[in-house]
């Protein structure tokens, strides 16, 4: 473990963000989307949201190597320096109320205290020099498991700094990863093609093949009755796998050519993807069936993850240097 001084890591950037409020289509009605530009002084790179304790929602600098935090209020942002080397990619709330980041470019898991903005790093051992971290979910114990898309999943123990990694089935590809209800941990392996649960105790991986082959799961996200969301980037779908059953199911997007990356499902249990191919966000409800576009108002806006709470989902625009919010009532 390293820690940094706070001194070392803060830079607050004290000018404001403009914010543009859209009504949203046929959505109009239900909800609105607000936008504000990144407010920094160099190009962020922003990749994953995770919204913080304190109102305000964190936010990974993947290009300059930061935590960032932005305040909606205000709309300012500040950036947290991660240290030498970093290419920080997935932020998530701990039950700390600390932000705890997979950098890629310092191999390390770091996390931020808050609202202390202490840093702490976890450095990954050398048996995997290159993880190529990608995201992390925190089990029910408490133990935060992280994918590493060269082909290792880990498990960290908060309490000793403990870090351990296990080589994932069928090698490279993981790729996106969460925790259900009941505090298992699922996770999708992009080169691969498929999702895994993990065993809590050995920390081995048992693979679940989706009825598509070759379909490239992105991410994966539970709902409140723990069934897995899959947004499958190659095949165009969102799919559904139900643990107790052994049963899937699939809906082709909408449009000519969808590319799913981001899924994320809201306290109401809707399911949000994001779709490069139509440049949207489509909110698909599964008691109807149906899909829901939400436009996103700039080209190339590149929404590679969504996350929320209720009555908000928001959106890191990394190809366009905004963050959004889609809110509902």
């Amino acid at each position: 473990m390293q820690a940094i001084s706070r001194r070392e890591a803060l830079t607050v950037l004290g000018v404001l963000g403009i914010a543009d409020t859209f009504s949203i289509g046929a959505a109009a009605q239900a909800a609105t989307m607000q936008s504000w530009p990144l407010a920094t002084p160099r190009p962020t790179g922003i990749h994953d949201v995770a919204p913080a304790p304190d109102g305000g929602v964190w936010f990974t600098a993947q290009r300059s190597g930061h935590l960032g935090w932005f305040d909606p209020r205000s709309g300012r942002s500040e950036l947290i320096a991660l240290g030498a080397g970093s290419a920080p990619h997935g932020v998530i709330a701990g039950p700390d109320a600390a932000a705890w980041v997979t950098d890629g470019g310092r191999n390390a898991i770091v996390r931020v205290g808050w609202p202390q903005r202490d840093l702490r790093s976890y450095a990954l051992p050398d048996a995997a020099p290159h993880a190529n971290l990608n995201t992390a979910a925190f089990d029910g114990d408490g133990v935060l498991w992280f994918t590493g898309q060269s082909g290792v999943i880990g498990r960290l123990t908060p309490k000793t700094g403990q870090i351990t990694l296990k080589d994932a089935p069928r090698g490279r590809g993981p790729y996106g990863i969460c925790a259900t209800p009941g505090g298992d941990i699922w996770w999708a392996s992009l080169a691969g093609g498929f999702i895994a649960r993990i065993d809590r105790r050995s920390g081995e991986s048992s693979v679940v093949e989706p009825p598509t082959k070759n379909q490239g799961a992105r991410r994966v996200w539970s709902d409140s009755q723990g069934r897995l969301w899959v947004s499958e980037w190659l095949s165009g779908q969102l799919s559904r796998y139900e643990p107790a059953a052994s049963r899937w199911r699939s809906w082709m997007l909408p449009g000519r050519a969808p590319r799913p990356y981001a899924v994320y499902v809201d306290a109401r249990d809707q399911v949000w993807v994001s779709d490069f191919g139509a440049n949207a966000v489509w909110r698909f409800d599964p008691t109807r069936e149906q899909f829901e576009r939400f436009a996103l108002p700039r080209e190339g806006a590149a929404v590679r993850q969504i996350l929320g709470r209720p009555g908000e989902v928001w959106l890191p625009e990394s190809g366009t240097e905004h963050i959004s919010v889609i809110r509902s009532a």
